[in-house]
């Protein structure tokens, strides 16, 4: 039942038939085309709860840091700034405290975290990333999911190779991107 969880507190959040129908269909379409096992994206969706709990229960992580975490595949990416390394490492230590079994990519950054303008140029820039990749034929950014933090594109995913140097080719190229950070897991082909 926790596993479910995220899902049904979607529901909860939605108001109305619609909005159940919505959160479905698109759920299940993603669900659908995902190459992930359902457990595996369960188990990462279950992972990203665990880890935004266990950071913001930390009063000095709280209040003195901007961090978070994306879960693809059991590996998980560090995101956000931190004033210290001491911080830093305390967040890592919290994360794999958790136990969750894979990566942990930090790329927590050491300073103050990014003013609300900045945050929201960062989600201007990953609706543009996004907006790029969907126009690009030959993309499939179904297993990609773009991240963006002080200018810095993450693209996290379990996709072929073809499809992530594409990804990382669409990112690269629009305009207010300043570095692309690849945190890709490869599929067989």
């Amino acid at each position: 039942m926790r596993a479910w969880l995220p899902f049904f507190l979607s529901l909860f959040l939605l108001q109305g038939c619609a909005g159940a129908l919505v959160v479905g269909a698109v759920s299940g379409a993603m669900v659908a085309n995902d190459e992930r096992p359902v457990s595996t994206q369960l188990d990462d969706t279950n992972a990203n709860f665990n880890i935004a709990s266990a950071l913001s229960s930390q009063v000095d992580l709280k209040n003195q840091a901007n961090i978070s975490a994306v879960v693809m595949n059991n590996n998980v990416l560090l995101i956000g700034q931190a004033p210290s390394s001491m911080l830093r490492n305390k967040a890592i230590s919290v994360v794999k405290g958790l136990g969750l079994g894979g990566k942990i990519h930090n790329q927590i950054r050491i300073g103050n975290p990014t003013s609300f303008t900045t945050r929201s140029n960062d989600s201007w820039i990953t609706t543009k990333v996004k907006g790029r990749m969907l126009s690009e034929q030959n993309l499939d950014m179904t297993n990609i999911k773009v991240i963006t933090e002080n200018g810095e594109v993450f693209l996290i995913g379990y996709v072929a190779k073809e499809q992530a140097d594409l990804a990382v080719e669409v990112a690269r190229n629009t305009s207010g991107v300043r570095k692309v950070i690849k945190v890709f897991e490869y599929v067989d082909t």
